[in-house]
């Protein structure tokens, strides 16, 4: 059964994304894994990317749209892995690659874009965040933590 341990709303501006990614960041500590859910041009690849500077990644972050998944390493050597599951059809798609592996490693952090068919593998440590438009600047994130 899923225990649901922490729920916030957060609106913000472009110029306030490097602080959503901070509060995001600090998450890491009771987060294994953090989905991202909204819709296009919403900014799920922006908020990952900040946090993943946030957490140390040097050089360019970008979308692992047609890669599935970007690996990401940090000076402290943590891992941080990067998946699009935007052009995967099931969650036997995303087992059959071997991606489930990654997942809950020792010393890593997942963040994965367009998750819906992996929720299944998600039962724990797990960060739900939902970024929808909320006007024309202006961005609604609302987040649940699983414990």
């Amino acid at each position: 059964m899923m225990n649901t341990i922490e729920e916030k709303r957060i609106i913000y501006g472009i110029d306030e994304v490097e602080a959503v990614a901070h509060h995001l960041a600090a998450l890491r500590s009771m987060c294994d894994v953090f989905t991202f859910t909204g819709s296009l041009g919403a900014g799920k690849t922006t908020l990952v990317r900040t946090v993943l500077q946030q957490c140390g990644v040097k050089g360019p972050v970008t979308s692992p749209t047609f890669t599935y998944v970007n690996l990401y390493e940090n000076e402290q050597g943590q891992t941080f892995y990067h998946f699009d599951c935007y052009r995967l059809s099931s969650t036997d798609d995303f087992v059959a690659a071997g991606f489930d592996e990654y997942l809950y490693q020792p010393n890593s952090w997942s963040f994965i874009e367009w998750p819906d068919v992996v929720m299944p593998l998600l039962d724990h440590k797990v960060c739900h965040v939902t970024i929808d438009y909320h006007g024309d600047e202006q961005r609604e994130l609302r987040y649940k933590i699983i414990k």
